[in-house]
């Protein structure tokens, strides 16, 4: 991005999501890809609405309920032709959702989606159901997250690619009969 001050790393590193602000605030899809967007490097709502093919107005709304709910600050500000232009910055570089909720999965996923579908490039989405002992679930969850926290980025000019790993226990069926 032209004009990009430098900026340091997100203040925090890991980011419990918990709270029920935090939870509302991750129920938008909108505001899901502007959380994708932050996750790199500060950018102003200009530059936002550019990148997301949004309206800045629409953009400052979203970017005021996840400020409320601390989940992205303002990380730097100048002055640019009489008017502060705000950086805003995620606060942390990996938000963990200890106990999903399901409206916030599905702004997730919905995101994921147009994300997927915005997509210029060849994309790839797998579902598979495994039987797996607790522990081998815990080892391939801890893979997963190992691989995806040491994959190496390279310059960047280059593509940005979203990565979205879920491990999850399928729910078991439940009884449609009244039969004891």
């Amino acid at each position: 991005m032209r004009d990009q001050p430098p900026y340091l790393p997100p203040p925090e590193d890991v980011l419990e999501i918990g709270t029920p602000e935090q939870f509302a605030a991750l129920s938008h899809p909108l505001r899901q890809r502007l959380l994708f967007s932050l996750g790199h490097r500060p950018a102003t709502t200009s530059q936002l609405a550019a990148q997301l093919d949004a309206k800045k107005g629409n953009l400052a709304h979203h970017l005021k309920v996840l400020r409320e709910a601390g989940l992205v600050h303002v990380a730097e500000t100048r002055q640019v032709r009489g008017g502060t232009e705000q950086y805003y910055q995620r606060t942390a570089r990996h938000m963990v959702v200890a106990e999903p909720r399901a409206a916030g999965t599905a702004a997730m996923l919905a995101a994921v989606a147009q994300e997927l579908d915005r997509s210029p490039a060849e994309t790839h989405l797998t579902l598979r159901h495994l039987h797996l002992s607790p522990a081998k679930a815990r080892e391939l969850g801890e893979t997963l997250a190992k691989l995806v926290d040491e994959a190496e980025e390279t310059a960047e000019d280059q593509p940005l690619h979203g990565v979205l790993v879920a491990l999850y226990q399928q729910a078991l069926p439940t009884s449609t009969n009244g039969s004891a």
